[in-house]
Order: C-alpha cells, then structure tokens, then sequence
C-alpha cells in the first residue's frame, strides 16, 4: 500500500483544528462524563467498563488490521514505535477497561471517543507503516531512544495513578476523595499528566505531524478537564492542598 500523504495532513490538520477548537470553547464543549455529568444526564448510558472497552478498542484493531493488509512490513525502527503506540491502547482496552470503578458514560461520549479512536489508529498506523522513513542511524539516535524513554515513563505514571484513583473508593461506591501519593502530591490530575507525558515522548520519538497532532490535541482536550478536577477538588474540600497544582507539576 501507497502512503496517502494527503490525507495523513489532513486528518493531522484535522486534529489539531479539533483540539485547538476544544481549547477555545472548552466551558461549552468538556464532555460530560464521570463528576463533570450533568443532572439532566443522557436517558441512555453505557456502563463504564463496556464503554472504555468499545472506545479504546478502534484505536488498537486499526494499527493491527493495517499490518495484516500490508505487503511491506516495518523496519525495526518503525515497528517499535507501532508496537508501543499499540501497547497503549491494549492497556486502555483490556487493563484500564476491566479495572474501572467509574460511572456510566452517555452513549454519545463513547461513540465520539470511538470515532476518534479510529481515526488516530488508521492515522498512526498507516503513517508508520507507509510513510515514514526510519533507518538505522535514526532509531539509534538520542531523540528516538530520548522519546521513547519519555513515553515509557509517562505510561508508568498514568497506569500508578488510575491505581490510586481506583482504590480511594469500594467498588460500586460513588464518592469522591482527595487523592494522595505519587504525583498526586504535586498535582490533581496526575493520571493525565502522565498520559500527556506519553504523548509527547511518541512525538518526540517518532517527529512527525500526526504524532505531534495526537499530542497536542490531548493536551488541549485533557488540559482544560484536569482544570475543571482541579477547581472541583478545592471547591469541595476545604482542606485540599494549596500547593498542588492542576496538571503541570509546580506550573499550572
């Protein structure tokens, strides 16, 4: 299979209008899910676990299915980053899906989540498989095992915080408490911190436009939500710690 050059820019271009969207109308447009749903919640809801499931899903069978179709497959460079692009989302679907706690979420939330997915899945993986150019020299370089080591290490900070978060609460106990340990201590919204941290070590790895979409597009989708966490914490305990911060650690 061709790389479709034009539509990787666009689908990447895509993103980042979509994100930058997201940034600008974030008090209108934050999904409304978990704390953030709203009394006059959507009649039809998907439990939890089935829609973390069925949204994550896309973005995992697309990279695979397009390996299956290619006739070429990647080099060693190439395939490392599609396998760790794949590793997350074959944590969100079968670890983070089956260990959640979280409430139902509206059958619209899912669906969007689904389609995005989809589009990231075609878009990365196509791009790895197809289009990029990666040698020898360039997946031995520092900005390759740079990126590679931040993503890594981002994905252990994520997967550290939903466990905290998992167990601040029994199951099907519906509350909310102050969540302590990890990077917790420096921020509320350490678990997306962590995932931004993934991205960017991809992006970095992989110095691309569509790695760089995904990055950015998560980070003005999840920043806008670990400030909306962050002001729900402090307005619902009054001894919630002055010194954390929203989503950067120190910053912001």
């Amino acid at each position: 299979m061709q790389c479709y050059e034009n539509v990787v820019n666009y689908l990447s271009c895509g993103m980042l209008l979509a994100g930058l969207l997201h940034l600008i109308n974030h008090r209108k447009a934050q999904a409304a899910y978990g704390r953030h749903m709203k009394l006059s919640s959507p009649a039809r809801m998907v439990p939890a676990r089935l829609a973390w499931f069925l949204q994550e899903m896309p973005a995992l069978l697309m990279p695979l299915l397009l390996i299956q179709l290619s006739h070429q497959y990647s080099s060693m460079g190439r395939a490392l980053l599609l396998k760790t692009f794949c590793l997350h989302y074959f944590q969100r679907t079968f670890v983070y899906s089956v260990l959640t706690r979280g409430q139902p979420l509206p059958l619209t939330v899912m669906a969007s989540a689904s389609f995005f997915c989809s589009l990231n899945g075609f878009l990365q993986g196509h791009y790895l498989l197809h289009c990029a150019q990666f040698d020898e020299e360039w997946s031995t370089g520092y900005r390759y095992i740079f990126g590679l080591l931040v993503f890594y290490t981002g994905m252990v900070i994520n997967m550290h915080s939903d466990y905290i978060l998992r167990n601040l609460r029994k199951p099907k106990e519906i509350v909310y408490r102050i969540p302590a340990g990890g990077l917790f201590e420096y921020v509320s919204g350490a678990n997306y911190f962590g995932e931004l941290v993934e991205w960017f070590g991809y992006a970095i790895a992989t110095w691309s436009l569509p790695a760089f979409a995904i990055a950015v597009f998560s980070l003005c989708f999840i920043g806008p939500r670990a400030f909306y966490h962050h002001r729900f914490y402090k307005e619902h305990f009054k001894e919630y710690p002055t010194f954390r911060k929203a989503l950067i650690p120190f910053l912001f």
